[in-house]
């Protein structure tokens, strides 16, 4: 698994930074709220408190005085946002700029909003505003109203203030989290490399800490200890069995020695000429288990890796079918090799993936009954050369598919045939050594197929 730019915004550092930003955010609109709104009753109440005392002060003139006033008050609205008028008990306009009385202003002598505006003489005018209504005491209407458009005005300046403030507050945070998770993404990265040899079995290697001794410090070097320790029981271990092997290879073949001296000392009629050929057939698998097992062990040790050259799949194959072709027509199987003129060359040891192919035919030439087929068919698919080997032998059950790479497992294998259980197991650590795919299913219609993937395998988890 590799990081993408999309995982930029996955990483912690990058999650927390937008997450405070976006609260920030949440708290300044919240904030910028409230001031707009205590402005808008502050000024609002401003507005109230000066048609109130307006109309106050009118109801306490007579007819001409008032008339003088609403003159006065006129020459003096300079910025025209004072409507007033006096309607008699018809509705009729008997002085002022209102040609009506607001159908949505109550009459109740107290200071209402206005959203439709007021029609005035000189026309209808929009703007919203704030109106009060009053009875003087001839019985007449005094209707007063005052426009918002300074209210209006300041709320709308508050929310642009708002709005061009929000992006100053998003984009560098946007900015800083793609800046602060540059560190960790490449942290992650480098971990990622350095894991990639440990999980092709190469416990030598450590994860990169940086000595910042933050999160992903402490979780390498968690990680870094737990290596050593598992690379040190896997040595002791490793060392055991190799040990194991190695010792009982010595007096395995001198018994060996001794039953052959035996055997060419008793007479063919001898009875215990069949014992001893037995025992001989028995030393031999046993020293032929012990061989394989130093042979898992030897290719699980990733020096080999410094030999690695160019293979020619296509002469690898070959030679592979000049060697089994013999065996195969001994059983009576028809053995094809299907493989384009030209196959890319890969990297890896010649001889190693010789004889990875070669268990892989061995093994389906070995289950495959008389009569029977066995196919080795290449392909190029987009990551590389793909090798399947297919019979129609007794196949191998799914249950089975992913134990058979294991040491000793023979599984479902047919009773007649004795195997070690050691050849697909050394086919899996020579698949691993070269970063292969090994994959195995079921063939056309019945019997297997292993198919050998000449690419790294792909990380099902990512």
């Amino acid at each position: 698994m590799s990081l993408k730019p999309a995982d930029l915004w996955r990483t912690n550092s990058s999650r927390l930074l937008l997450i405070f930003g976006a609260l920030f955010a949440l708290w300044c609109a919240a904030l910028i709220g409230v001031i707009q709104w205590n402005t808008t009753r502050y000024l609002s109440n401003i507005v109230d408190l000066k048609l109130d005392n307006l109309q106050r002060y009118f109801t306490t003139l007579d007819r001409e005085r008032l008339r003088e006033a609403i003159k006065a008050t006129e020459a003096f609205d300079l910025r025209d946002v004072l409507s007033h008028g006096v309607f008699d008990r018809n509705g009729k306009l008997l002085m002022g700029n209102l040609a009506s009385i607001p159908p949505e202003l109550p009459l109740d002598g107290a200071v209402h909003l206005l959203t439709d505006g007021v029609q005035r003489t000189s026309g209808y005018h929009a703007q919203r505003a704030r109106g009060i209504a009053v009875y003087l005491t001839s019985g007449e209407l005094l209707v007063l109203v005052r426009d918002t458009s300074v209210i209006d005005a300041v709320g709308a300046i508050i929310w642009r203030a708002m709005l061009f403030g929000l992006p100053l507050i998003v984009v560098p945070g946007l900015i800083g989290a793609l800046l602060l998770s540059r560190g960790p993404r490449r942290r992650v990265q480098a971990i990622e490399a350095a894991v990639q040899p440990i999980m092709r079995g190469d416990l030598r290697r450590r994860l990169p800490v940086s000595g910042h001794g933050d999160e992903l410090d402490l979780l390498a070097g968690i990680v870094n200890t737990m290596l050593v320790e598992i690379e040190r029981l896997m040595g002791e271990v490793k060392g055991v069995c190799d040990n194991i092997a190695h010792d009982l290879r010595t007096p395995l073949t001198r018994l060996r020695a001794q039953l052959h001296r035996l055997q060419l000392e008793t007479p063919a009629d001898d009875t215990r000429a069949a014992l001893i050929e037995r025992t001989i057939g028995d030393a031999d698998a046993l020293l032929d288990r012990f061989r394989a097992l130093l042979r898992i062990s030897e290719l699980e040790d990733m020096h080999r890796r410094a030999g690695f050259a160019e293979v020619d799949l296509v002469a690898t194959l070959k030679h592979v079918r000049e060697i089994y072709a013999p065996l195969a027509e001994d059983k009576q199987i028809e053995f094809a090799l299907e493989t384009p003129t030209k196959v890319p060359a890969v990297r890896g040891d010649p001889h190693l993936v010789f004889e990875a192919l070669s268990n892989l035919v061995d093994n389906a030439i070995k289950f495959t009954p008389p009569q029977g087929t066995v196919r080795v068919h290449t392909t190029l698919d987009a990551n590389g050369p793909r090798i399947d080997v297919i019979d129609n032998g007794p196949g191998i059950r799914a249950c089975d598919r992913g134990a058979v790479v294991q040491r000793f497992y023979r599984g479902g294998t047919q009773p007649a045939e004795h195997g070690q259980g050691l050849g697909l197991a050394i086919v899996a650590a020579i698949v691993k050594l070269h970063s292969f795919g090994l994959e195995i299913g079921e063939g056309d219609g019945a019997g297997a197929k292993v198919s050998l993937m000449c690419w790294p395998p792909v990380d099902k988890a990512a």
